[in-house]
């Protein structure tokens, strides 16, 4: 069976490994252009890219598929399939419809909820018991193919965004396999349309959003905290410059919101709008994460200060 793959990311890199290595003839990756990053703004392939060069497979970089030139880069593969995991670029109809049996995204949610951007972080932010993988026939609209197959992971207390992306990268690489391999025995896959009810969207993250506000719950500011780990970090401003914080538990305490009700080798406790949070693991601006012991020695943190 003929592959076309696209996407861009490690989440997507480990699709495109399983795919080879389960023995599919992969015709075409296609991955975002290269992009500047770290200190230097150095030209960067994407993790896409960097799998497909280890795999010795051709490789596409199109700023756009909306002309002539991507529509028939792809025609001249005469795939089967084309499978689209975080690709990062809009595919219009016209490139949904060349290969013969059009094209399968992995999506990080249970849809329809978590449609869009964010999933994974929108997925723990909410305090859902669970999240998952979907793999989906893909259509225009966002997020809203008929699924194929559906893979549940259970939330755990401590899992971070990280951790999460993680376990679903490798869930779905394995569900991805299962699908193009039962594609490939019967010769069609049987799809489900969405429910029409209970549809949520995942925005797209903002620093923004990630600041925290000591007035919400310490359930929530905890939530926010694992969801934005890696990116974009819940952060506070502390001495005019943002204090990221990474890793706190829930403590049942109360005071006054954003006052520091104790601070010492164990953590900071911090008042919130509903009991308080110890913070655990942070880092401010310009410094490596550190732990609460190291953040307070050469610090003066009084009971009563605010963060």
């Amino acid at each position: 069976m003929n592959v076309i793959f696209a996407g861009t990311p490690d989440f997507a890199a480990a699709a495109l490994q399983a795919i080879a290595a389960a023995g599919f003839n992969i015709s075409l990756v296609l991955t975002q252009p290269d992009r500047p990053k770290g200190r230097g703004m150095q030209l960067q392939p994407s993790a896409v890219k960097q799998a497909a060069l280890s795999l010795g497979l051709n490789i596409a970089q199109p700023a756009s598929l909306r002309n002539e030139e991507a529509a028939e880069l792809l025609r001249a593969q005469n795939a089967d399939i084309m499978v689209v995991a975080a690709y990062g670029l809009i595919l219009p109809d016209n490139i949904l419809k060349t290969p013969t049996h059009g094209c399968l995204n992995i999506h990080a949610s249970l849809l329809p909820r978590w449609r869009g951007a964010a999933p994974i972080q929108r997925a723990i932010e909410a305090g859902d018991a669970e999240t998952g993988v979907c793999i989906m026939q893909k259509d225009a609209g966002l997020d809203t193919g008929a699924i194929i197959s559906e893979h549940r992971y259970p939330i755990k207390q401590l899992d971070t965004a990280t951790k999460v992306h993680d376990e679903l990268m490798e869930l779905g690489a394995a569900a991805i396999v299962n699908d193009l391999k039962q594609l490939q025995q019967q010769g069609y896959l049987k799809a489900t349309p969405q429910p029409e009810k209970n549809v949520t969207y995942a925005a797209k993250l903002s620093k923004e959003e990630a600041r925290i506000n000591w007035h919400n719950p310490a359930e929530i500011i905890e939530r926010k905290i694992r969801s934005f780990n890696p990116v974009p970090g819940a952060w506070v401003e502390y001495n005019g410059k943002p204090l990221k914080i990474w890793r706190a538990e829930v403590l049942t305490q109360s005071g006054t919101v954003g006052e520091i009700l104790s601070s010492d080798a164990e953590g900071i406790v911090v008042a919130c709008g509903n009991n308080a949070l110890r913070i655990l693991e942070l880092q401010p601006a310009g410094s490596k994460t550190m732990d609460a012991r190291s953040f307070i020695a050469g610090r003066t943190l009084n009971k009563g200060d605010t963060l």
